[in-house]
């Protein structure tokens, strides 16, 4: 009993050495590198790491070089087998308002191991609650706008279903 209680406290010490040292700055690095592949471009005003986290302030998203989106915060939590990407405060660019929402509150991504072929997408925002999952296995999207209010503008692209407007699509 005593050898598995000292495995565990090894196991439990290793795992929180590489969560707290893990490189989360190169992280983001990495990934703006395979962002500006495909033209997209972040410029944010503060970086900070936290001992599970990585935190970015004043977001500006340029596609093309064109400013299409700005974001408050954006946090980055990971414990290995849980991830989560937190937006707040997401606002489109005036020009896109006849595509897509100006305004999301919130818009939270998580991924765990024990469904690694799956995002779970929750958001609320101007045009309400919005719920939803990307298959990555099936290379699919759905999400389902529950509460939906002021979404006029994404209509064309909804479908109806028995518990509200539904967005299907697949990459």
């Amino acid at each position: 009993m005593q050898m598995v209680k000292k495995g565990f406290i090894v196991l439990m010490a290793v795992w929180l050495s590489i969560l707290v040292l893990m490189p989360k700055r190169e992280f983001y690095y990495k990934l703006e590198e395979e962002l500006a592949k495909h033209e997209i471009k972040l410029n944010e005003e503060q970086v900070s790491e936290g001992f599970f986290s990585l935190a970015l302030k004043q977001v500006t998203v340029y596609f093309k070089g064109i400013n299409v989106a700005t974001i408050e915060e954006v946090n980055l939590c990971t414990l290995l087998f849980y991830s989560s990407l937190e937006l707040r405060s997401l606002h489109m660019d005036d020009s896109l308002k006849t595509m897509v929402p100006q305004e999301t509150q919130k818009l939270l991504l998580s991924h765990s191991v024990l469904s690694p072929l799956e995002v779970f997408v929750d958001a609320t925002g101007s045009f309400g609650m919005m719920t939803g999952k990307i298959d990555l296995s099936e290379q699919k999207v759905r999400l389902d706008f529950n509460e939906s209010k002021n979404i006029e503008m994404l209509k064309p692209q909804l479908k109806k279903d028995e518990k509200g407007w539904v967005y299907e699509t697949s990459f």
